[in-house]
């Protein structure tokens, strides 16, 4: 039995040891997240450059925004990028969920398959990609061999975006695809198999007992997609290249970010500015589907 003198030591070193074993956890956040948005955030109101500390300039920045076209060139291929990936993120990562659940020879290797361009690093997939949908690429010479002619995937405005959004998707299923598996593994054999004996097909027991089942899933998904798409850049940057596409058509908001704040006359503040309007956006967005997905359930 514990003596009254040990009890008293216990009940002091207790308020202070769950922060010891928080410290580490909160030292990284700090460092790495809190400090870097809270000096994002004052750097905004001023008219710092990469080797110059700037001074306070109030809502400049943020009225240059509204007068530059390639702010609004930005915002539209951002916006465009998240209402063409979301729905496909949202809808095919489930369909590929359920095909590779069944329990076939051979279904471990198609999932590893699948998986695979997850774990592959963005720059290797992006040049990848390049080299088949270049001018002289494998896509290209398929076309040309077949009597439809070459396209200029990486030289049109809006085949160079889409071709990035096609990146996106491709690399992204699998990712996706693990959460659905998750959800469907919860999901009561019960309830298609009394579906089944009410007569309902594969494509009904799909839209009325699976898709139900996995609401609130395809809700996180959404939310995620939505967030990364808005948020896009290496895709675009190593098919466009630095440049944003011709004469900067396929910009997105985040390669504006990195060409306003880099170099050494970078303008910190314009592209603090930028970051905001980035950060106010993507909150937004995750406000508006969680908001959608409580109106469903009401």
């Amino acid at each position: 039995m514990a003596t009254p003198a040990a009890v008293t030591r216990v009940r002091r070193q207790l308020p202070t040891t769950p922060w010891l074993f928080a410290a580490p956890g909160l030292l990284v956040t700090g460092v790495f997240i809190i400090y870097p948005f809270g000096s994002t955030l004052v750097n905004a109101f001023t008219d710092r450059r990469t080797l110059i500390p700037g001074r306070f300039v109030g809502l400049a920045n943020f009225r240059e925004l509204l007068h530059d076209d390639m702010f609004w060139t930005g915002l539209r291929n951002s916006t465009l990028y998240v209402l063409c990936v979301v729905p496909a993120l949202v809808v095919l990562p489930l369909l590929l969920a359920l095909l590779v659940r069944r329990n076939i020879p051979g279904i471990t290797f198609f999932r590893s398959a699948f998986y695979t361009p997850v774990v592959a690093s963005i720059v290797v997939v992006g040049l990848i990609w390049v080299w088949l949908l270049d001018e002289r690429g494998l896509v290209n010479s398929v076309l040309e061999a077949i009597g439809v002619g070459r396209v200029g995937f990486l030289s049109d405005q809006w085949l160079l975006l889409f071709s990035a959004m096609a990146v996106t998707v491709w690399k992204g299923l699998g990712y996706y695809m693990i959460i659905y598996l998750a959800a469907l593994a919860d999901v009561p054999r019960e309830l298609h198999e009394a579906a089944s004996v009410d007569g309902a097909g594969a494509v009904r027991r799909f839209l009325t007992v699976t898709v139900p089942a996995v609401r609130s899933t395809m809700v996180l998904v959404g939310a995620l997609s939505s967030v990364a798409a808005f948020k896009v850049f290496s895709e675009v940057y190593l098919m466009a290249g630095p440049t944003g596409g011709p004469a900067g058509e396929d910009t997105t908001l985040v390669m504006l970010v990195q060409r306003a704040g880099t170099g050494l006359t970078g303008r910190v503040g314009y592209a603090s500015a930028l970051s905001v309007v980035v950060f106010a956006v993507t909150v937004a967005l995750m406000l508006l589907v969680l908001r959608a997905d409580r109106r469903e359930e009401t």
